[in-house]
């Protein structure tokens, strides 16, 4: 063989092996995570965000880098779940934001607030406009960094075992609900309960509590909600598209290397949509099963909704003269949900109004 050939040759045997052996495979260390969920197994769409992210993350390092998925309870209670990332027990977890509004009621805006942003537009602040690097710099405080990590879309009004006419059925109604919701509901005269949710079936059932809002007809359908309480009420005001999160201890996620920060990113960015896309695929089937078995499903009467959207802006003013943090996310919030309302009303609205219209003339 010609001396020129060999090198040519061996050139393109080194270039091949360097192509079959990604680089990421060879410079990249072992890294070994446990994240604690604040749900449960069984609510497989939500708990499966946590998974998803996961095999994606070990997919994307070539298995290098692995996260360890444990359920609300095998670790720590669900609603402990920051606290575990905060103080390093563990290194990450899967949980909602709101549900640490005790902490500060920041929390909540990173998630979801009472007539806050829906699906799309929560995804288009957090991503795109620069609300989940801000949120971060909040974050700090706790010792953690978080990405959105799923997203239910809008959520149902819960599971009444009454009937709701005016905003008067509201006055010492004990209702599972959580975040700042809940303190709106207060400002009605309801009586809201924090309760993690598998443990909300067995409270419905023995009236400690008299209503409860979950997720949607999927999730609610699998605890057996409408087996304790017959009305089904809709919408969620109080989580018009809830960003559920992937949080992680700010000090090991500083310590990862550059591309596996990215790979949690990008898994992050894929379980986001995998989630919100499996309820939409799970819950019109779900609906129909709920209300052939005898659930009477209804509107909030929109007396209920003004009473309740003006609760929400004024307990939004009260927190606002003590809380600068609160302020700031909530004026940014709320201008950017008045100018995608401008929007969605010219075009999204008008095409589902009319689509809705058109299947109810068949």
């Amino acid at each position: 063989m010609k001396r020129r050939d060999f090198v040519k040759t061996a050139g393109a045997g080194i270039a091949a092996g360097a192509i079959a052996s990604p680089a990421i495979a060879q410079s990249a260390p072992e890294v070994k995570w446990r994240l604690t969920s604040s749900f449960p197994k069984s609510l497989d769409t939500i708990y499966g965000g946590a998974e998803t992210l996961a095999k994606m993350v070990a997919e994307l390092t070539d298995n290098k880098f692995q996260i360890q998925v444990f359920a609300a309870g095998e670790l720590v209670p669900g609603l402990q779940a920051l606290d575990a990332v905060s103080n390093g027990t563990v290194e990450a977890c899967h949980t909602v934001s709101y549900y640490y509004v005790g902490k500060d009621p920041t929390f909540a805006i990173a998630s979801s607030v009472p007539f806050g942003l829906n699906a799309r537009m929560q995804n288009a602040w957090l991503w795109q406009n620069q609300g989940n690097e801000q949120f971060n710099e909040f974050y700090k405080k706790y010792n953690i960094h978080a990405l959105p990590c799923g997203n239910t879309g809008v959520q149902m009004g819960g599971w009444f075992r009454k009937e709701i006419k005016t905003p008067a059925d509201l006055q010492g109604l004990k209702m599972r609900i959580g975040g700042i919701a809940g303190q709106v509901l207060a400002k009605l005269g309801a009586v809201p309960q924090q309760i993690a949710g598998g443990d909300i079936y067995p409270a419905l059932e023995k009236g400690t509590i008299d209503a409860a809002e979950w997720v949607g007809p999927y999730d609610d359908e699998k605890l057996g909600f409408n087996k304790v309480a017959p009305f089904y009420y809709y919408p969620g005001w109080w989580e018009g598209g809830p960003s559920v999160h992937a949080m992680f201890n700010l000090e090991k996620y500083n310590q990862l290397p550059k591309a596996y920060q990215a790979a949690l990113t990008a898994a992050c960015a894929y379980s986001n949509t995998w989630m919100q896309a499996r309820y939409d695929v799970q819950n019109p089937a779900a609906i129909k099963r709920l209300v052939g078995a005898g659930t009477q499903l209804r509107p909030f009467p929109p007396e209920v909704m003004d009473a309740c959207f003006k609760a929400a802006n004024e307990l939004y003013a009260e927190i606002s003269k003590t809380n600068a943090d609160f302020k700031k996310f909530i004026d940014t919030m709320t201008a950017f949900r008045n100018d995608q309302y401008l929007w969605w009303q010219v075009a999204e609205l008008g095409y589902d109004a009319f689509m809705v219209r058109s299947r109810t003339r068949g």
